[in-house]
């Protein structure tokens, strides 16, 4: 089992959103960054733990625990020229992004970005490294297991 750090925009797809699809599960679509993007392809599989991170919005940080429910697959979005996503260079013969679906299991507090800096053994987390971007990040069994402490309180 491998742990994993999801960030959404919560005016995009927020984990209340998520607790309210059906079977509390969507596609997590959308991901046009490589080194995410295999993340989700290679290292991602069903079962895998997910701290739901909402992202650029006035307070960042982890809003719910969620899981990874099914293998990687060719994100739709990227063939839709109707969509944001679109990418006119994807061919559904050799797709270039693919997603995965995630199942919400709980909201949490809010654990704002500003008290995991604070944590001395998340230090090394990579969404608290500077000029760390990406929206999908790996996540080590002992910051889970620090996280899942917090959490509980």
């Amino acid at each position: 089992m491998r742990y994993w750090l999801m960030k959404s925009e919560p005016d995009e797809i927020s984990i209340d959103d998520v607790l309210a699809a059906p079977k509390q599960t969507i596609p997590w679509f959308g991901v046009r960054n490589y080194q995410a993007r295999n993340f989700m392809r290679d290292g991602m599989q069903p079962g895998d733990g997910v701290l739901f991170y909402h992202s650029s919005c006035p307070q960042p940080g982890i809003a719910g625990i969620a899981e990874v429910v099914s293998a990687p697959y060719p994100d739709d979005t990227q063939f839709d020229p109707q969509s944001h996503y679109y990418d006119a260079k994807a061919k559904r013969e050799e797709p270039r992004w693919i997603c995965v679906d995630v199942k919400a299991l709980r909201k949490t507090r809010l654990l704002p970005l500003s008290e995991l800096r604070t944590i001395a053994q998340l230090e090394d987390m990579v969404v608290l490294q500077k000029g760390s971007r990406l929206s999908i990040t790996p996540v080590t069994p002992g910051q889970w297991k620090t996280i899942a402490t917090l959490l509980k309180e």
